[in-house]
C-alpha cells in the first residue's frame, strides 16, 4: 500500500556514476523442480559461453530505475546471458503472477514476489522453489539481511530471497526546531522522549501552527510501533501490546500536537504534502520518502529547506536501530528452464554486489553495510548528518509470512479507523482486534 513511491520517482541519473557490477558467471543447466544442483554441477554450468535468455517477471518496467542497472551490471560480466523483462503490471501483479505460474503457459525463470500476501499464496499453490540447499551451496549469510528472512521462512524453508527493503526511520525539519530552540531528535529515542520532543516543540497559535509530530492514516504508522520490541508480531491475534501508543497518538491529538484523523481522512492529505507545507516537525515515514522528499525541495515544491532523519524511535529497554520494514524479493518457479542460471542472477542481485548497484540507483537494498548506506548518502541533497538513521539492527516485517495475512489486514484496518475516529474507545476496538483475528486463526 506505501511501497514503491520510491521506485518512480528517484533521482537515478544522479548517482549513475557510482553503478558497480560483478558477479559470478552463470550456471546455464536446469535443475530438477525442487532440487539443488549440487556445487559441482552449478560450477561446471557456470563456466559454460552457452547463450540462455532468462524471463523475469515484474511490474512497472518503465519507471522502476533500478531494473535496467541491474540487468547491466551482470551482464556485463555474463555476456552469454540474456534478461528478458516481462511486465506484468503493478495493480494486480500477484493475483496475474499467480495464475499465470499456476497454468501451463509461464515460462518465467526469475519472478518478482511483490507483498507477503502473495508470496504465502505461491508457496501454498507449489509453483515456487525452496531455496535453502542453493544458500547453504553458497554460502550466503543470512544474518546480512537484519533478520528479515526468518520473518517469510515457512514450514522451514525460505522460497525467495529479498533484494530490496524499505525501513521506517523518523523524518525531521531542522528549521521547525531551530526556530523553537529545541534540540533535534537523536538516533537513541524512547517512545516517552519522542512524545516530549513533540509536543515542546508544537504550538497551537493560530496563523502560525506547528504541529510536533504527522501520522498518516495507514494503522501502520501506530499499530506497529508496538512490533519493535520482538515479543509481538501483528498476525498473534494479542493486540493489548497496541494500547499505549494509541493513548499516546489519540492525546497528542486531543492537544494540537498533531493533525487530526478524521480530517486528514476527510481531506485525503498525503503525508508528503503534509510535510511538504513546512509546519510539521516529525514525521514517521518509510525511507521511499526520501527521494520524493529530494526531488521536492529541489523543485521548489516543498516548503522545506533544511531536514534530516535518524532512526526510529524504540520502547524502554529495546536496541536503537529496530525499526520497520517492506520488502520486495526474488524467486524461482518451479516451472522455470534454466533454474542454475536463474539462481546466479538472483544471487548476483540479492547479495553485496547487487546490493551495491541498487544502492547507487537510491534505493535500500535488504542486504546492507555501512559501505552500501555511504553509496545512499552519496546522492545530491541527502542530509549529510543522517546516514546513520538508515544502519538498522533489527526490522520487523509490517506482515510476516501467514496464510491469513489478507483478512487479518482487514481486520485491523477497520478497527484502526474506528478507534483513531474515535467511535469507539482504544480498549474497545483492541478487543474487536482481538476477536477478530483470533476468529481467523480459529482460536
Amino acid at each position: 500500500m506505501k511501497k514503491k513511491i520510491l521506485s518512480t520517482l528517484m533521482a537515478a541519473s544522479l548517482l549513475a556514476a557510482t553503478l558497480a557490477g560483478c558477479a559470478a558467471a552463470p550456471a546455464t543447466a536446469p535443475a530438477p523442480a525442487g532440487d539443488a544442483a549440487p556445487a559441482e554441477e552449478a560450477a561446471e554450468a557456470g563456466s559454460s559461453d552457452e547463450a540462455v535468455t532468462l524471463k523475469w517477471a515484474l511490474w512497472d518496467k518503465d519507471t522502476t530505475v533500478y531494473y535496467q542497472p541491474l540487468i547491466d551490471a551482470y551482464t556485463a560480466k555474463n555476456p552469454n546471458v540474456t534478461i528478458e523483462m516481462v511486465d506484468l503490471g503493478s495493480t494486480d501483479y500477484s493475483t496475474v503472477l499467480g495464475t499465470q505460474l499456476s497454468g501451463s503457459g509461464a515460462d518465467f525463470d526469475i519472478v518478482t514476489i511483490k507483498d507477503v500476501p502473495g508470496y504465502v499464496t505461491l508457496v501454498n499453490k507449489g509453483v515456487i522453489e525452496p531455496l535453502d540447499d542453493l544458500i547453504a551451496q553458497d554460502g550466503i549469510d543470512l544474518s546480512k539481511f537484519s533478520g528479515v528472512t526468518d520473518q517469510v521462512t515457512i514450514d522451514g524453508k525460505l522460497y525467495e530471497l529479498p533484494f530490496r527493503s524499505d525501513i521506517w526511520v523518523l523524518f525531521y525539519n531542522k528549521t521547525v526546531f531551530d526556530n523553537a530552540g529545541v534540540d533535534y531528535p537523536t538516533n537513541d529515542m524512547t517512545w516517552d522522549e519522542y512524545d516530549a520532543l513533540a509536543r515542546a516543540i508544537t504550538d497551537t497559535t493560530a496563523g502560525s501552527r506547528v504541529y510536533g509530530a504527522h501520522y498518516h492514516t495507514w494503522r501502520s504508522t501506530i499499530q506497529l510501533d508496538g512490533i519493535l520490541d520482538g515479543k509481538h508480531t501483528i498476525v498473534d491475534g494479542n493486540y493489548d501490546f497496541t494500547e499505549p501508543y494509541y493513548n499516546m497518538v489519540l492525546a497528542q491529538q486531543k492537544d494540537g500536537v498533531c493533525m487530526d484523523y478524521a480530517t486528514l481522512k476527510t481531506q485525503g492529505l498525503h503525508y508528503s504534502a503534509a510535510f511538504a507545507q513546512g509546519n510539521v516537525g516529525m514525521l514517521n515515514m518509510g525511507s521511499w520518502f526520501i527521494a520524493t522528499l529530494i526531488n521536492g525541495i529541489a523543485s521548489g515544491e516543498y516548503d522545506v529547506s533544511d531536514w534530516g532523519m535518524v532512526k526510529y524511535p524504540h520502547a524502554e529497554g529495546v536496541e536503537p536501530g529496530s525499526t520497520l520494514s517492506t520488502i520486495t524479493a526474488l524467486s524461482i518457479p518451479t516451472s522455470a528452464a534454466h533454474k542454475d542460471a536463474a539462481w546466479d542472477f538472483i544471487k548476483f542481485v540479492c547479495t553485496e554486489e547487487g546490493a551495491e548497484v541498487l544502492a547507487g540507483t537510491g534505493n535500500i537494498p535488504a542486504m546492507t553495510n555501512e559501505s552500501i548506506v555511504d553509496i545512499i548518502s552519496k546522492m545530491d541533497g541527502f542530509p549529510e548528518d543522517s546516514k546513520d538513521a538508515l544502519i538498522t539492527s533489527h526490522t520487523y516485517l509490517e506482515m510476516p509470512a501467514n496464510e491469513n495475512s489478507s483478512e487479518i489486514e482487514t481486520v485491523l484496518n477497520e478497527q484502526h479507523d474506528n478507534i483513531m475516529n474515535e467511535v469507539v474507545s482504544v480498549q474497545e476496538g483492541i478487543a474487536a482486534m482481538n476477536e477478530g483475528v483470533q476468529a481467523i486463526l480459529g482460536e
